[in-house]
C-alpha cells in the first residue's frame, strides 16, 4: 500500500492502534464510576504540561505527562477526603489546566496558542520518532494495569465499601486508576487530540454496552472498536488532509449510533415480554390467593 510507504504514516498508525486499545481499556472503568468526562478535565491539565514543553525546550509529551499525572492525583486525593465534590475538582482542572496552558505557551519563545493546535486536536504529520517511543511505553503500562488489575479496579469501581471490606487498598488502586488514566490521554493527544481523547475512553464502550453486558466482553468489543475507528480515522485524514482526532470522534459516533439502530428494536421487544411476564405472574398469584382477575389480566 503507498500509505505504507511514508515513516509518518507507519507512526502514525502504530499511534492510532495504541490509542484505540489503550483508551477504551481505561474508559470502561471510568464509566463504571459515572467519571466518564474525567478525560476532559485531564486533557485540559496535559495543556499546561504541553505549553512548558515549550518554555522549557523539553519534550511536550514527557512534560504533558508529569503535568496530567500530578493533576489526576490531585483530584482523587480531593475527591476521596470529601473537601469538595467531583465535580468541583473537575471544573479546577478544565479551567485551571487550560488557563494555565494558554498564558505560560506565550511567555514561550516564539510561542503562540498556534503552537497548541496540534495538540489539542491531534495530527498525524507530527508524531515524531522520540514520540512513538513515549507512547509505546506509556500504552505498555496502560495495557498492564487495565488488564491485569482488572478484577480489582473493577471491584472498587463497583463498590469502594465492599471492596474496602474484602481487604483490596481501595485509596492506592484510586490513585492508580486516575494515574492511569491520566498517561492514556498523553498516550492519545498526538492522533486524537487533548479535547476529544475523552471520546475516545467513552464512546467505543458505550457502543459496547449496546451488544453485551458482561465486563470480559465489552471490555474486548470497545477495544475492537477503539483500533477500527482509530485506524480508519488515521487513513481517512491522510486523503482528506482534516484534523484526524475529529474524523476518529466521529467515526466511533456513528459506530454507536449503528449499535443503538440495530439493538434498540431488540431492547423494546425485551422489555415488552419482561412487562407481559410480570402481569402474568401478578395474576397467577391473585388466583392462587383466591382472587378473581382482574379484566385487563385475562387474555382472550
Amino acid at each position: 500500500m503507498e500509505i505504507l510507504d511514508y515513516a509518518f504514516m507507519q507512526r502514525a498508525l502504530l499511534a492510532a492502534v495504541l490509542v484505540g486499545v489503550t483508551a477504551p481499556a481505561i474508559g470502561i472503568y471510568l464509566v463504571q464510576r459515572r467519571q466518564a468526562i474525567m478525560g476532559d478535565g485531564i486533557g485540559h491539565v496535559a495543556m499546561t504540561g504541553v505549553a512548558l514543553g515549550f518554555l522549557l525546550n523539553t519534550s511536550p509529551v514527557w512534560m504533558a505527562t508529569l503535568v496530567a499525572v500530578a493533576g489526576s492525583v490531585g483530584m482523587e486525593l480531593i475527591r476521596s477526603r470529601g473537601r469538595t465534590s467531583g465535580d468541583v475538582a473537575l471544573a479546577l482542572l478544565f479551567y485551571g489546566g487550560m488557563a494555565g496552558g494558554v498564558m505560560i505557551i506565550n511567555l514561550a519563545p516564539g510561542g503562540s496558542t498556534a503552537n497548541l493546535s496540534t495538540y489539542l486536536f491531534g495530527s498525524i504529520t507530527t508524531v515524531a520518532p522520540e514520540d512513538v517511543v513515549a507512547i509505546c511505553l506509556l500504552a505498555a503500562f496502560v495495557i498492564a494495569i487495565t488488564l491485569g488489575l482488572r478484577r480489582q479496579l473493577f471491584a472498587v469501581c463497583q463498590d469502594e465499601e465492599f471492596a474496602r471490606v474484602t481487604g483490596l487498598p481501595v485509596r492506592l488502586l484510586n490513585l492508580l486508576l486516575a494515574v492511569t488514566a491520566a498517561l492514556t490521554v498523553t498516550v492519545a493527544m498526538r492522533i486524537v487530540g487533548l479535547l476529544l481523547v475523552s471520546a475516545m475512553m467513552v464512546i467505543p464502550v458505550a457502543a459496547a454496552q449496546r451488544v453485551t453486558r458482561g465486563f470480559a466482553a465489552t471490555l474486548a468489543i470497545a477495544m475492537g472498536i477503539g483500533v477500527t475507528v482509530s485506524l480508519t480515522g488515521t487513513v481517512t485524514t491522510y486523503y482528506m488532509d482534516a484534523p484526524s482526532g475529529a474524523a476518529i470522534v466521529l467515526l466511533a459516533i456513528a459506530v454507536f449510533l449503528a449499535f443503538a439502530a440495530v439493538t434498540a428494536p431488540l431492547a423494546r421487544g425485551r422489555a415488552r415480554r419482561a412487562a407481559a411476564g410480570e402481569g402474568e405472574g401478578e395474576a397467577c398469584a391473585r388466583e392462587t390467593a383466591g382472587e378473581r382477575p382482574a379484566a385487563d389480566d385475562v387474555k382472550v
